[in-house]
């Protein structure tokens, strides 16, 4: 770069690395933190799960032995302290914004650990929320964190749009449900994480079937499952089946989601395991 520069590269016609770099929008960590692996968790719509799926990987993996944290970046919907038990507030020091650590040890940021009153509505506009999110990256004291799970909102807004942007994330998950619909969302999601580079480590169905209480007998309530047809499609691999279990929102309910063990969601921590 010349001693002249006016940081005009659009008006220049030198060919120095400055132009030739492209501009980096990652921003770093909190001076205290350690975190080695981003993995989101996304949908492209509401209500398939997204959270529970989010919940149910960080509990498996730090039951494997990994220290686990959860970013909550679902700033108007906020269940992940709930799911834990969580009651108390997060609080700070002169380093930063410490995390609220749940019974088995995994680190959890939400907005609903600020708030006053957990009821309290966020009524914000996407640059605020967008801005919330990249302060939990950069303000929270992550310590020797292997994995961090980043609980995205639905859809391809702000928020999913500052996470890619913002954080290192290595890989996504999506989530999905039967509906043949969701067909249609699974594909804009996999084409904005192609589009911003980010690796698709597989797709998740929830509500894929019940049991039978009778019979144990497959029951497909939202009709025949696509998944398989969906993942072929978009050239996903199938990591997980979640059916319908009132065990699930018994769990959840009670704050106890990280003392419910299931092997539904194996492949998807071996594959995270192996990154």
């Amino acid at each position: 770069m010349s001693s002249e520069c006016s940081n005009d590269c659009a008006s220049c016609s030198s060919a120095c690395d400055s132009k030739n770099t492209p501009n980096s929008f990652l921003v770093e960590p909190n001076p205290k933190s350690s975190i080695g692996k981003i993995i989101g968790v996304v949908s492209g719509k509401g209500g398939v799960g997204k959270s529970l799926v989010t919940e149910l990987l960080a509990a498996g993996y730090q039951r494997r032995g990994h220290k686990t944290a959860i970013l909550d970046a679902d700033i108007t919907g906020p269940s992940i302290p709930k799911a834990f038990g969580i009651d108390k507030k997060a609080v700070g020091n002169e380093d930063g914004i410490l995390p609220v650590t749940t019974k088995t040890g995994i680190d959890i940021m939400s907005i609903n650990l600020l708030l006053e009153n957990t009821n309290d509505p966020v009524i914000w506009r996407g640059p605020v929320i967008a801005g919330a999110v990249k302060q939990f990256y950069t303000d929270v004291i992550w310590s020797d964190i292997d994995t961090m799970f980043v609980d995205m909102p639905p859809g391809t807004g702000d928020v999913p749009l500052t996470v890619f942007q913002s954080l290192p994330v290595n890989a996504i998950i999506i989530v999905t449900s039967p509906q043949e619909v969701v067909s249609m969302i699974v594909e804009k999601a996999v084409g904005m994480a192609k589009m911003m580079n980010i690796p698709i480590l597989g797709i998740i169905e929830n509500m894929s079937y019940v049991l039978c209480p009778d019979c144990n007998r497959r029951i497909n309530l939202f009709g025949d499952s696509h998944l398989y047809d969906v993942a072929l499609k978009c050239g996903l691999s199938v990591l997980g089946s979640i059916p319908v279990d009132s065990r699930i929102s018994q769990a959840v309910d009670a704050g106890e989601i990280e003392n419910f063990e299931q092997d539904w969601l194996t492949p998807a921590l071996d594959m995270i395991e192996a990154i």
